[in-house]
């Protein structure tokens, strides 16, 4: 029970990790008006659809981790079910 707790909480620091080091690297990538600068139009296709699949993934991880905190809190508020494993 105390696994998912702890998987929870590394995947859901995953996600916001690596959310925060696309979104950094956007930043940087950033001219003086604002625009995106890429040394070639294909490096530039090639990051942005690397960056959005990277930011698909960071997403899963976030609602995964949540979800596995939100399980570990639901099973340790409900009894019932720790009686019937105890038994077991």
């Amino acid at each position: 029970m105390v696994a998912l707790l702890v998987i929870g909480i590394l995947f859901l620091v995953a996600g916001l990790s690596l959310r925060y080091w696309i979104n950094r690297r956007k930043f940087y990538r950033l001219g003086p008006l604002g625009a995106e600068g890429f040394s070639s139009y294909k490096s530039s296709v090639f990051i942005k659809f690397i960056e959005r699949i990277g930011k698909w993934i960071a997403y899963a991880l976030i609602i995964y981790g949540l979800l596995s905190i939100g399980t570990y809190y639901w099973e340790k508020r409900n009894p019932e079910k720790q009686k019937v494993q105890k038994v077991k």
